[in-house]
């Protein structure tokens, strides 16, 4: 298991967590003590790290499943703590769900942009499809210019390639 600190040095993965919880959620991994479970309340004495900053970003982690919690019950008062580690060691699980969604989303739109023609307002910028274009017959609804063909070969094959990188990186190639 790798220690907190070990983790955060890899850069890919300092930004994947950087994005996902911020600043002070860095620095909450960084201070997270090691030797035992940690309510909420108390990670934010230990860390001197603001309480809503500290639960916002167990939560956020719990969601990523790179955060659990155990939960304990007071029997004379009827409240509940919430005990918490952190499980980074599911990692780049974590980051191969996300990288599978976000996959998923860049075929949605390589689909979309490799089988319609597009046109485009020269002026305003407003792009259309071709089907659109024609209903509005290649007047911009926006300015009332002329639209234009609009060639997204580039868009495609960028988006081509990074399809190719991120199944290359998950293994699917």
């Amino acid at each position: 298991m790798a220690s907190h600190e070990e983790i955060l040095a890899d850069k890919a993965i300092f930004a994947y967590l950087h994005r996902m919880i911020g600043d002070e959620g860095i620095e909450l991994i960084r201070r997270f003590p090691t030797d035992k479970e940690y309510s909420d309340e108390e990670l934010a004495e230990v860390t001197k790290i603001n309480l809503n900053s500290v639960r916002n970003t167990l939560y956020t982690l719990y969601e990523h499943r790179l955060a659990k919690y155990r939960r304990i019950k007071n029997n004379e008062t009827g409240w509940l703590t919430y005990l918490w580690e952190l499980e980074l060691d599911n990692m780049y699980d974590s980051v191969s769900k996300d990288l599978e969604i976000i996959l998923e989303k860049l075929r949605k739109r390589y689909k979309y942009e490799s089988e319609n023609a597009f046109y485009n307002c020269p002026n305003c910028g407003n792009t259309i499809t071709f089907s659109d274009a024609m209903d509005s017959q290649f007047v911009c609804q926006e300015c009332e210019n002329k639209m234009v063909h609009f060639d997204n070969d580039l868009l495609v094959n960028a988006l081509q390639k990074r399809i190719a990188r991120i199944e290359e990186n998950l293994g699917h190639v």
